[in-house]
Formats: structure tokens, C-alpha cells, sequence
């Protein structure tokens, strides 16, 4: 009979021990075979998100945070690696900053203004960063 041998990271591990009742946990499993773990697959970010991730100003795990004293409301969300939004409490990843802060506010928001890192930047001061770089290595147009 085989053996099912499942390994986390010390930050799953970490989560799931803060995580309240209410919590949304997603859980990966990857086939390997022997006593090696299996190498990872790599995944490609896709979506409004891919570029920032490409780009290092983003990377998958990063927690967004937001809230909206006036209404009481906050969320949560775990950016995953094809650059989807897992928001607490919701069990279907969110393809955009919007869509993701729409189902916790149940509005049509602006997301990339909604959402922080914890540092306090917003997702659209790092798509204002990653402009700005791009546009100082685009070389001038010839005359």
C-alpha cells in the first residue's frame, strides 16, 4: 500500500494555527514520487496582476489588507502564483484587485486603490512604480 506523506511550510503551518473558524484555507497538493519532494511546478501570473509580479514588486503569498472605516468593513486577501486574489472568507481565487474587493465590499470599488501591502503602498503605487521604471528604460525615439 503507499504511503501519503504531506510536507508544509512553516508558514502554513503558521496560518492555519491563526486561522479563525471563519477562515477560507487553500490547500495544493503536487504528486512526487521517492523521498524527494517533488520540484515545484512553475507557474506563469497572468492577469491584471502578472506584470507587477514579473517585475518583482509583487510575489505570490504577499497579504493585502484594506479597510473602510465609515462602512466597518476590511479584508483580507493572499495573492496566489498565477496572480489571482484569495480573499478570507471566499473560496473561488479573484482574477483582479476589483473583482476581489467587490466581494467583500459587495460595491463596484476601485481594488488597486483599495488594497495595501502592509508597508501601506497600494496596489496601484507599485503599477505607478513599475511605469515610472519602464518609462526611464525605454530609450528616446530617433529624430
Amino acid at each position: 500500500m503507499p504511503t501519503l506523506s504531506i510536507n508544509f511550510d512553516p508558514a502554513v503551518i503558521a496560518h492555519l494555527m491563526n486561522a479563525s473558524g471563519d477562515d477560507t484555507v487553500h490547500v495544493t497538493l503536487t504528486l512526487g514520487t521517492g523521498d524527494k519532494p517533488p520540484s515545484p511546478r512553475q507557474t506563469v501570473p497572468r492577469g491584471p496582476l502578472a506584470a507587477l509580479m514579473r517585475a518583482d514588486l509583487l510575489e505570490a503569498g504577499t497579504v493585502l489588507t484594506f479597510h473602510q472605516r465609515r462602512a466597518n468593513r476590511s479584508g483580507r486577501a493572499v495573492v496566489t502564483p498565477d496572480g489571482q486574489l484569495v480573499v478570507d472568507g471566499f473560496a473561488t481565487p479573484y482574477p483582479s484587485p476589483s473583482k476581489a474587493a467587490e466581494a467583500v465590499t459587495g460595491t463596484v470599488i476601485n481594488g488597486w486603490t483599495l488594497w495595501h501591502l502592509e508597508d501601506g503602498r497600494t496596489l496601484d503605487v507599485l503599477r505607478r512604480e513599475l511605469e515610472s521604471r519602464d518609462s526611464q528604460q525605454t530609450p528616446p525615439a530617433s529624430q
